[in-house]
């Protein structure tokens, strides 16, 4: 479900205990690496807080009764000024994408596949919004290996292959000691009026 003022509340409650997710809100991709900087916690809060409140969520939350258990960010990739501005991760070509960044998940939920139907979710949400292309920048982290789950934010290569994703290319980045790739997933043709 979309983040809006109607789940604000539940959310907010519920992942300023999540340690992965309490220090950024968030806003890590969303703003220039010198602004980020600068702010405080209450700041990125406040930012994620105006963005709910806003014409486009910026992401999608995933509800067990109403308690928060799960999050991804998501949104056209120009919306990510870090994202649009990395050396390490630059776009690929001139297509016009949709970028999942992040995904937290509570605790007492991980395991579950909260991370796998938020993914769902998430490409579900950006086609109805006409995306074409979807993309994100998950570890690539070899069959059998693990990743610390606070380095897990951006998901796996495996998580979002079996989605239908398909790598396109490598980056210079890294999480968590694994190299960070680039997948896409093809949405089908945007609606014509």
């Amino acid at each position: 479900m979309p983040l809006t003022a109607e789940t604000w509340e539940a959310f907010a409650a519920d992942f300023k205990r999540v340690p992965t997710f309490n220090w950024c809100w968030c806003q890590f991709w969303r703003r220039r690496a010198k602004d980020f900087s600068v702010m405080k916690v209450p700041e990125i809060r406040q930012a994620l807080h105006d963005q709910a409140w806003s014409d486009e969520p910026p992401g999608l939350v995933a509800l067990e009764g109403e308690r928060a258990v799960g999050w991804v960010s998501l949104a056209p990739r120009e919306r990510f000024e870090r994202l649009e501005r990395s050396k390490k991760i630059p776009p690929l070509d001139d297509t016009p994408v949709w970028a999942i960044v992040c995904f937290a998940v509570s605790v007492s939920a991980r395991g579950q596949g909260v991370g796998r139907a938020l993914l769902e979710a998430a490409v579900a949400h950006a086609a109805d919004r006409g995306a074409t292309t979807l993309e994100a920048y998950p570890a690539d982290v070899p069959a059998g290996d693990r990743i610390h789950p606070d380095a897990a934010f951006g998901g796996t290569r495996a998580m979002f292959e079996a989605a239908g994703f398909s790598m396109v290319a490598s980056t210079a980045s890294r999480v968590g000691g694994a190299p960070r790739v680039i997948v896409r997933r093809e949405l089908g043709a945007a609606p014509t009026a």
